[in-house]
């Protein structure tokens, strides 16, 4: 164990110990640790396992640049899969465990796998479960893939979503962001200044002196000023069209489970005027033999273990180098108590001032060396120095911390995001934005690794990379290539970048897929750069024209809650309740959701199955009488001077000579000629309308009347309202319905001369104002009566009080579709798709085109509408005592096992009327081929049916009409 935590410094709160566990055993830490650095504190150098090989991995960075140390975080509802250690703030009784490990991350049984690497390399797969079937290896592949694992309860969590605006918005929170966030301020611009973590500052946060004191000082500013909002906890995670930047603030992740309340976090989309881009930078890896050892790391990350935390990453580093940078971590580790035993550059010469410092320390210096491996198993025990491309002068330093210093990336990914433009410079080795694309940066994500505000007088560049170093050239020849790692999570060598390119895959994002080098949960952060520098001395090409891979949002794994937000549940599609549900349920009726609504399929007793129930509402309603809920059904009022014409250019079916206290089918279609709709509509008076629509297009055809109205006809004179819910509705229906309403205390005349089919009565019932529609969807009497959405309840108590004598019952959705196949009546949604016509339905005889226009006319008269070979409703005869299932496939008899599809079944029940299985289907010719049989193909089997016309029950209409 070499990780321990120094006597003194950092930014934690040594008064405040923190209990946690790891795989189980419990371990200690402070407020204001990460889990990372506590777990370096307490000495855990394995902390996970590679993806392939599974060879062990300790923690290589301090940020979101970390590959290694992929954890799987609480247990249950709350466990969350692949956070990384470095970014998950330490709480009381945190739970975490390694991910891709079995049983633990220092015993792992899978390490068998790196015997068997030479036989894995890069894309093996690829080339080697092709034969027999993919499909014989693909459950043990499927098994194999990912690491962490996803909670299989609902997610407990609430997310939040906000939009905002600004004039300014600065990401990142260390100097250069604090800076350019008071610049704008000053000039009164509105500004956001968001960082990931819990403190501003950014690598200088807790170095003491001058810079902490600028910091503490500019954040006071900041916070007092009315017109900066300041987040910490927040990433900036995409970039995306029209300048929309999204935010994804963490509020209670850092917060023990228990204690946790609110919104867990918050999606911020924003969209300002300016985005400054001070996201700092990412430092380097160097390639070189065993270089994922436990004990091999990032040198700026141990500065800031050591500086945040107060955690020393080593008892004795050897610093590995080729620009200043590592000389600055060395003598910053220095002064904060760790022993540096040696710097190992690979230049020749450095800077004598550098050198000056390095030695009044006592600390070794080695010029043109490299590593070329460290010696360990577990964790380094030594690293092996040589000169760049040769082996001579080769010699061993004891040590058991290698950290690796190979210059800076600028974090660019949000700038590519935004459309911005990179270019390489070969002097940092660093691919650079270029100014005045994407968006504007400053500090490192510029590469300016030497800035600094201008009233901050400390030499920042003791703290930065400079870019005065030597060009980053790569790995040397005399690297074993494979055994030098460039993807530390997904197992890519250097030697699997050789395999890529031997075998012709030389574009980087060709290269990027073969060897999944930068897919892995880091996104190729310390990796990508180092592999395109490997191709480019590979194929002998420069670094720029090898170019880079797509950077793509978000720029850290996100959870998917956050972009859920409160869309989820009823919260998505909300789920509405009847205005009698309480009535419903007492009835036994089984509830469930039908277009949103939560209605009854059955009333179910104790002894009855769904389909005896079904049966027997169905046999009530064709004998005697029932009860239907029918309120959901859509109800918008039409009203002014224009209203029949409005609706004679929107409905098919001609609406203007509809008389006042008349009913009229109606189709509604889209500009193609497609059904988009049907119901009825009624005629109030000469300038009022009700139109009704199915249950789950209420709201969508109140819309769509709008849109025509307010960006097409609007010249018309004409209001419209949707009153679905004002209005409930029960609908009485069976051959005693018109006697039991004439039992009932009302002010309507029910005789059928007075009150005849298809027509509407307004006035009193059970002394409530109704509206009172006979109109029939089961093909029996039927009236439809409206009362205020309140009243609905005791309507239907009144009615079934008064009907018990008749035998009166509820009857639900499944008997009312039962009936409504029997009758062969359409079910929009079920007998219509995309490309439905009301030819199609058999509906032409009822379009009245001859001296009007309606929406979707021209349409009709396509020729692709004419061909008599579209597909046409029809009904089918099946022998048998089970029902057709729904979606099956219709082909001829004569067509062989190759028979292609003709149509298919729209709809299909079993007939209690009929003892037989009924069905309506959809078949190319269909009305020209009635009598035809077919062959009914579908997973389970094949049946035999017989084409004929859709309406099996009382086709002459005498009972509606009675």
């Amino acid at each position: 164990m070499s990780g321990y935590r120094l006597p003194h410094g950092g930014l934690i709160d040594r008064t405040a110990p923190v209990p946690f566990r790891w795989q189980g055993d419990r371990l200690n830490g402070y407020r204001g640790d990460t889990l990372a650095s506590a777990l370096i504190a307490a000495g855990k150098d394995i902390v996970g396992r590679s993806f392939k090989y599974h060879r062990p991995r300790g923690i290589l960075a301090a940020g979101h640049d970390e590959p290694n140390a992929i954890i799987q975080l609480e247990t249950g509802a709350h466990s969350t899969p692949n956070p990384k250690a470095t970014t998950v703030e330490l709480y009381d009784d945190l739970h975490a465990w390694p991910v891709n490990v079995h049983p633990r991350a220092e015993r792992d049984a899978m390490a068998i796998n790196g015997l068997f690497k030479r036989f894995i390399p890069a894309a093996f797969y690829y080339k080697t479960f092709i034969w027999p079937n993919w499909h014989l290896f693909e459950p043990a592949i499927r098994k194999a893939a990912g690491l962490g694992r996803a909670p299989v309860q609902a997610d407990p969590d609430i997310y939040d979503q906000r939009f905002a605006h600004c004039d300014t918005l600065v990401i990142g929170g260390g100097i250069a962001g604090i800076d350019a966030a008071r610049r704008a301020a000053a000039a009164g611009d509105q500004v956001v200044l968001v960082t990931s973590g819990r403190l501003w500052g950014g690598r200088l946060a807790g170095s003491g002196g001058d810079a902490d004191a600028w910091i503490g000082q500019a954040m006071v500013e900041l916070a007092e000023a009315d017109n900066v909002t300041l987040l910490h906890r927040t990433l900036a995670t995409g970039v995306y069209d029209h300048g929309m930047v999204a935010l994804c603030e963490h509020l209670t992740d850092h917060k023990p489970v228990a204690a946790r309340t609110g919104f867990r976090q918050r999606l911020w989309k924003i969209r300002a005027k300016r985005v400054v881009l001070a996201s700092g930078a990412i430092e380097r890896p160097l390639t070189f033999a065993q270089n994922d050892r436990p004990g091999v790391m990032l040198a700026g990350a141990a500065e800031i273990y050591a500086r945040r935390h107060g955690v020393a990453v080593g008892r004795a580093l050897v610093i590995a180098t080729d620009n200043d940078s590592g000389w600055r971590s060395a003598i910053a580790l220095a002064a904060m108590g760790l022993h540096i035993v040696a710097i190992a550059d690979r230049r020749a010469q450095v800077a004598t001032t550098l050198q000056a410092q390095v030695h009044a320390l006592g600390i070794a210096v080695h010029l043109d060396r490299v590593p070329l491996s460290v010696a360990g198993r577990r964790r380094v025990k030594s690293v092996q120095l040589a000169q760049p491309g040769s082996r001579m002068g080769a010699q061993w330093i004891g040590c058991d911390t290698l950290l690796m210093a190979g210059g800076w990336n600028p974090t660019v990914h949000l700038h590519s995001q935004a459309g911005g433009v990179l270019d390489f410079d070969a002097q940092s080795g660093a691919f650079l934005p270029r100014a005045g694309t994407g968006l504007e940066c400053v500090g490192g994500a510029a590469g300016d690794f030497a800035w600094r505000p201008d009233d901050l007088d400390m030499p920042l560049s003791a703290r930065a990379a400079d870019a005065d170093g030597a060009p980053w050239t790569g790995p040397g020849k005399d690297v074993d290539g494979s055994h030098a790692w460039v993807d530390f999570q997904n197992d890519v060598t250097m030697a699997d970048v050789a395999l890529a390119a031997r075998e012709n895959f030389r574009s980087v994002e060709h290269l990027k897929r073969y060897t999944t080098l930068g897919m892995a949960s880091d996104q190729g952060k310390t990796s990508n750069v180092v592999g395109i520098g490997i191709l480019s001395r590979l194929l002998d090409k420069p670094v720029p024209a090898i170019g880079t891979t797509r950077f793509r949002p978000p720029f850290d794994p996100t959870t998917i809650g956050l972009f859920a937000g409160a869309q989820v549940g009823e919260g998505l599609s909300p789920v509405r309740h009847l205005p009698a549900a309480p009535l419903h349920r007492a009835a036994h009726g089984q509830m469930e959701d039908y277009g949103g609504w939560m209605r009854p399929a059955c009333y179910r007793t104790d002894a009855e199955t769904e389909a005896q129930a079904i049966a027997r509402e169905v046999r009530m309603v064709r004998e005697t009488v029932g009860l239907f809920d029918a309120s959901p059904l859509g109800k918008i009022e039409v009203r002014g001077p224009d209203a029949a014409l409005f609706l004679d250019r929107v409905y098919a079916t001609s609406m203007r000579s509809v008389k006042p206290g008349r009913c009229r089918y109606g189709l509604m279609l889209s500009e193609h000629g497609n059904v988009i709709d049907d119901g009825i509509v009624a005629r109030l008076a000469d300038d009022h309308f009700l139109v009704g629509t199915t249950s789950g297009h209420a709201a969508g055809i109140a819309e769509t009347l709008q849109e025509w109205l307010q960006c097409e006809w609007r010249d018309l004179r004409v209001l419209t309202e949707d009153v679905t819910t004002c209005w409930g509705v029960v609908n009485v229906a069976g051959s005693l319905a018109r006697a039991l309403l004439q039992r009932v205390d009302s002010d309507i005349d029910y005789d059928a001369a007075a009150f005849p089919h298809m027509a509407i009565r307004i006035g009193r019932i059970m002394d409530m104002p109704c509206r009172i529609q006979r109109v029939s969807f089961s093909g029996e009497l039927s009236y439809e009566i409206a009362v205020p959405w309140n009243r609905t309840a005791a309507l239907w108590s009144g009615l079934a009080l008064v009907g018990g004598a008749m035998g009166i019952g509820p009857f639900g959705i499944e008997a009312l579709m039962t009936m409504r196949i029997e009758k062969g009546l359409i079910h929009v949604g079920s007998e219509t798709d995309g490309s439905t016509t009301p030819g199609d339905l058999g509906f032409l005889k009822i379009l009245d085109a001859a001296d009007r226009d309606f929406i979707g006319r021209r349409s009709l008269i396509r020729q692709d509408a004419l061909r008599p070979d579209r597909r046409q409703l029809v009904g089918l005869i099946c022998e048998g005592t089970a029902a057709l299932p729904v979606g099956a496939h219709l082909r001829r008899v004569d067509g062989g096992a190759k028979a292609r599809s003709e149509g298919w079944i729209t709809s299909s029940a079993w007939s209690p009327t009929l003892n037989a299985p009924v069905a309506l289907a959809m078949v190319e010719g269909g009305r020209s081929r009635i009598g035809e049989t077919m062959n009914v193909w579908d997973m389970d089997g094949q049946h035999i049916a017989t084409l004929c016309d859709p309406c099996r029950v009382d086709a002459e209409g005498a009972k509606l009409r009675g």
